[in-house]
């Protein structure tokens, strides 16, 4: 195991600050793919993936992972959702409850498995990844590549139905890519652009594009059960995990508080609600109070004390 200094890298308090207080995510670092014939062959649970459920883009996969049947085939472990200093935790380093140890290297933290895959890694110890078995090392961890690579890389292993379903379909990936388009700069990464600005003027101009964002998609999704061709997508899987976070975390912990989802926006928080009771993916993949103890807990620069509000009460509305 690597023992070189990466606390620049595992914590957020020491993120590099731009000049006008505005924050910029850094690209994943490992975009490799599970394709038959390549490095990577789809195999059942020659795969490991590592999530935490506090994470918006951990969460989209372990709800694709779940709509496409593969809990038998990629097994995985969920994190402690107190990010400190050395970044992601496993229940070996913080026993927080649903915290898992790491089977496969015993890891105190996601870094280990980082500098595991390269010694010399200096990207984000970033969630979600997909760990392979047979050469150590990281597959991949950009959750927009690995969720369209479980949408169809193991549909010779798995049954008809969960096959036949695709969240990315030919005749509708031109309109999907423009939703996403905008989706993830104004309210997907746009949460994150308010809440970690360092300036007032970076903070106004982000919470400003947020809640364009949202008015805009609560047009779209008016009078409508999915944002896309009248079916489930990966549109609606990228757009949910920020929305269902957003009463809970987003209002408060990063100062979105224009209005709230509950009170200002009736046809997002229909769709929110009907995903979330109604089809078991988007609800089993969802864990409140790993949620709202990872922002409160893991921002300490943000909130000082690591007080976790008790609200809202209820985390979401029922039906």
């Amino acid at each position: 195991m690597s023992t070189r200094e990466v606390s620049h890298l595992s914590d957020i308090s020491k993120m590099p600050k731009s000049t006008d207080g505005s924050f910029n995510r850094l690209a994943a670092s490992f975009r490799d793919a599970i394709q038959a014939g390549g490095k990577f062959a789809p195999e059942k649970d020659r795969y490991h993936l590592f999530v935490s459920y506090a994470c918006p883009w951990a969460t989209r996969v372990l709800i694709v992972r779940k709509l496409k049947g593969l809990d038998d085939i990629l097994p995985v472990t969920i994190v402690s959702p107190r990010m400190g200093s050395n970044g992601w935790p496993f229940k070996k380093s913080d026993a927080f409850p649903g915290a898992e140890a790491d089977p496969l290297f015993d890891s105190a933290h996601i870094k280990d498995l980082y500098l595991k895959a390269n010694p010399e890694y200096e990207g984000r110890f970033t969630v979600p990844i997909i760990w392979d078995k047979a050469n150590n090392t990281i597959v991949n961890n950009e959750s927009s590549e690995i969720i369209r690579m479980l949408n169809t890389a193991f549909n010779d292993m798995i049954p008809a139905d969960k096959a036949a379903l695709d969240l990315y379909p030919a005749d509708l990936r031109a309109e999907i890519d423009e939703i996403n388009d905008w989706v993830y700069p104004q309210i997907n990464n746009g949460v994150y652009r308010a809440g970690f600005a360092t300036s007032q003027e970076a903070y106004e101009k982000a919470v400003k594009e947020v809640f364009e964002g949202l008015d805009k998609a609560e047009k779209l999704i008016s009078g409508k059960e999915f944002l896309v061709g009248g079916r489930l997508t990966e549109a609606d899987v990228r757009l949910w995990v920020t929305i269902i976070r957003f009463d809970p975390v987003y209002v408060g912990h990063f100062k979105c508080n224009f209005n709230t989802i509950r009170d200002g926006y009736p046809a997002l928080n229909a769709w929110m609600k009907a995903l979330y009771w109604k089809n078991p993916a988007f609800k089993d993949s969802t864990q409140f109070d790993h949620i709202k103890t990872h922002y409160y807990w893991s921002h300490p620069q943000i909130n000082a004390t690591r007080i976790v509000p008790a609200g809202p009460v209820p985390p979401i509305q029922p039906l």
